[in-house]
């Protein structure tokens, strides 16, 4: 069964991403039970439900159809193949514990990721839901094709699609306690069993159990199949852990990510054993899974047990299963995954201070988010994913290379603060002293941005000392401890002293171990103390 599947595919990765869509198809799909069990036992999550899916389902015929063509007989055997390489390169980073590297990948990121790979899901279902053929390419090519073919649409299978998605949706609503997608699949198989309507159905599913053992491959095909391996376990672990963690934070609990990564290299070995595909953490079964109330692995196991009933049993039932159901049952779990307000949200996080000091990259999360939606639509998983990393790493870069510093005010009365003016214009200063604050690290990146700052600010006409408030800055480099070794020596030729004030352990200890003359006067335990010696130093 599994091969007949294989050579569908044809070397066709948008085929076989059609095929895999939503529950990961109605047969290969059912070859995971043992990656449900593996999950359970590894994986940190609670809801998170894994099989395969459509975007590892497309990378994996497309790094299988490089090396093997369609309906070639081994095609099936490199694709186990390659789920085992999958889930030997997750195995080895959950034992190396690089799980800290999914810290690179943002919330927002992941947010954008996640809309993304939702409006992929949805538009890759909704010619089903109309009875239209399925364009191809990346998700606006597919939209495009769906607007421009609606007069193709059937209408009795707009009406199966569109009253399984009114149940769903209905009782989600009316009586959240219920099965919706149950009932929603029960209602359909019962009308085309009852009236036999002219609509496409799932169709013939074979029984049994697959296949147990290592795929019929050897060492230089696994060696070949690595660098895609790695691939697909990244895009696997990305969208597997923005489901768990979507779905964790609703309990406000926690996602272990080297937990995460051995539990899809177990999911993926006890798929491999299978004769199955490449399987990871699925956002629309995960979505079903918690919309019909599961609250534990628990849910997985009973999962897994049923699914091997079903492969024994009960697969003719769903034979007759409405394919526009289907399409309903997805599109009704991934919806809500669409969180526009999320997005919004994050654009509203902005003032017009950070427009005046950072432009247009003031709104970072937003843009973030927004890039890594946009890749996954346009580019596809993996590029949308990388995209998405690389534009939120480059924002950060680049708003930590023009720190904001403040010129700070004393507030009035006997136990007043030290505060930024252009937020309390009331706060006084010294006459001949500048007080400032660095809001960030200093290192090789900034340290030329805040040297201009602080000459600027050291202009000003009697100015003799300039305070740096050191509390904010928590650490600093070689290089910015040479930057302000050179810009000392330099106010002092214009007569003016740099002191700094409240200086945190790292920021001292480079500070007075760099390489060079860096004995800067340091050490004052408050900024009126630095003021107060600015000041005497000027008498002296």
């Amino acid at each position: 069964m599994y091969h007949r599947l294989a050579v569908r595919v044809k070397g066709s990765a948008e085929e076989w991403c059609e095929h895999e869509a939503g529950f990961g198809g109605a047969r290969t799909g059912l070859y995971a039970p043992g990656a449900l069990i593996l999950y359970a036992a590894l994986g940190s999550s609670r809801y998170l439900v894994t099989g395969p899916m459509a975007a590892t389902a497309a990378l994996s015929a497309a790094t299988v159809a490089d090396l093997v063509p369609g309906g070639d007989n081994r095609f099936a055997a490199v694709t186990a193949g390659l789920a085992l390489t999958t889930g030997l390169a997750a195995l080895v980073a959950g034992l190396l514990r690089l799980g800290f590297l999914a810290n690179f990948i943002s919330e927002p990121v992941l947010k954008g990721f996640i809309v993304g790979l939702a409006l992929t899901i949805i538009v890759g279902q909704v010619p089903r839901l109309l009875g239209i053929s399925k364009g191809s390419g990346n998700f606006f090519e597919q939209a495009w094709h769906v607007v421009t073919h609606l007069g193709d649409t059937k209408g009795l299978t707009l009406l199966v699609g569109g009253a399984s998605l009114a149940v769903i949706l209905g009782l989600r609503r009316s009586a959240p306690g219920v099965p919706g997608s149950l009932v929603a699949v029960a209602l359909g198989i019962a009308a085309v069993k009852a009236l036999d309507p002219d609509v496409a159905i799932v169709g013939p599913i074979d029984s049994g159990l697959p296949t147990l053992g290592l795929p019929d491959v050897g060492w230089h095909d696994v060696g070949a199949l690595a660098a895609g391996g790695i691939g697909v376990m990244l895009v696997g672990f990305a969208e597997g852990r923005g489901a768990a963690k979507n779905y964790a934070a609703r309990e406000h609990q926690e996602i272990d990510a080297n937990r995460e990564l051995l539990g899809l290299g177990g999911a993926n070995l006890a798929s491999t054993l299978s004769s199955g595909m490449v399987v990871n953490g699925s956002l629309s079964k995960t979505a079903v899974n918690a919309s019909a109330g599961a609250r534990t692995q628990l849910a997985g196991l009973v999962v897994a047990a049923l699914t091997i009933v079903t492969l024994l049993a009960l697969t003719g039932l769903f034979e007759d299963l409405p394919e526009a159901t289907l399409a309903a049952v997805v599109i009704a779990a991934v919806i809500e995954l669409v969180d526009v307000p999320a997005l919004l949200a994050l654009y509203r996080t902005y003032t017009r201070r950070l427009g005046t000091e950072y432009g247009w990259v003031a709104r970072p999360d937003f843009i973030a988010a927004v890039t890594a939606l946009l890749g996954v639509t346009v580019f596809d998983t993996l590029p949308g994913l990388f995209i998405g990393i690389a534009a939120s790493l480059l924002l950060l870069v680049y708003r930590a290379s023009r720190p904001y510093v403040a010129v700070l005010g004393k507030t009035a009365g006997v136990d007043g603060h030290y505060r930024d003016l252009a937020r309390h214009p009331d706060a006084l200063t010294t006459a001949g002293v500048v007080v400032l604050r660095i809001e960030s690290g200093l290192y090789f990146a900034n340290a030329d941005t805040v040297r201009r700052q602080i000459l600027q600010a050291a202009g000003a006409d009697e100015t003799h000392a300039v305070v740096l408030d050191a509390e904010t800055t928590p650490f600093i480099d070689v290089s910015a401890a040479q930057m302000l070794t050179d810009l000392d020596q330099e106010l002092q030729s214009r007569g003016v002293h740099l002191l700094i004030a409240r200086d945190v352990g790292q920021f001292r200890d480079v500070l007075q171990h760099a390489p060079g003359d860096t004995h800067l006067p340091s050490g004052y335990a408050t900024i009126a103390d630095a003021v107060t010696a600015g000041d005497r130093l000027d008498r002296t």
